[in-house]
Order: structure tokens, then sequence, then C-alpha cells
């Protein structure tokens, strides 16, 4: 796979990645994308792994990362709905599941603290928090 890097993303997020061992890009698809290959989905869904796609937000890093995009479509194999999952969003002609996911009042975003390293760890907790539910 040629990984694209359409825009540059800070020295902290490129380190990150780096560790976190995954192929990546930086895409522009009418918003700027990091996709993540191969993103490791807990047992319990209908696919063990998935495209993540994070919508890089006009100000980032001060402008917080929100929500979380999945290709393809994941659903819960005991066939439990998935709530605020509905929504689609197409990103280089795949239609990626737009997983309405957000940070709390005791949770905020801290600009200068949180970065891709932390959303991805959101990410990851709001996966198996689902599988709790």
């Amino acid at each position: 796979m040629d990984n694209r890097r359409q825009f540059m993303l800070p020295e902290e997020d490129l380190e990150f990645l780096e560790q976190y061992g995954l192929s990546w890009e930086t895409i522009n698809d009418g918003s700027q994308w990091l996709l993540l290959h191969g993103f490791p989905v807990p047992e319990g869904y209908n696919h063990r792994e998935s495209i993540v796609g994070i919508r890089i937000e006009t100000g980032y890093p001060g402008a917080q990362l929100d929500m979380v995009y999945f290709f393809p479509v994941l659903k819960r194999i005991d066939g439990k709905a998935i709530p605020a999952s509905d929504s689609m969003q197409a990103i280089e002609s795949k239609q990626f599941q737009r997983w309405s996911r957000h940070r709390t009042p005791q949770n905020p975003w801290r600009p200068g603290v949180d970065s891709v390293a932390t959303h991805v760890q959101l990410i990851e907790e709001w996966l198996e928090k689902e599988l709790r539910r």
C-alpha cells in the first residue's frame, strides 16, 4: 500500500503513529483525514480489524478531535444495536460508519496535552465500553 502524506501532522503525532505500529496515511477528501489501517477491533464485533478515520479539524492541535469513523461497518455479534452509529461518511468512495462519540465536560480537550495519541486511546475505550453496555 502506498501510504499517502497529503498533509503534515505535528511531530508528536508522527512519533506516536510510528510507535503504534499501524499503516497510516493523511488524505484530503473534502476534509483532512488520518486513516489508520488494520486497527484492531475487540472480539465481540463482526470484524477483527478496521480502517479508522479521524477527521483532523481546522486549527488542530488547538482544535479538538471528535468522533471516529470505521470501515467496514462494525456491528455487535450479539445483535445489540450500537447507539449513535447510523450515519455514514464517504471517504474516497468508501462508506465509513460514523460513531458519534464526544468528549465530556469531565474529559475536555486540552490543547497542548491532547493529540492523536489521546484520541486513539478514546477510540479503544469506546470500542470496549460499547461491548459492556
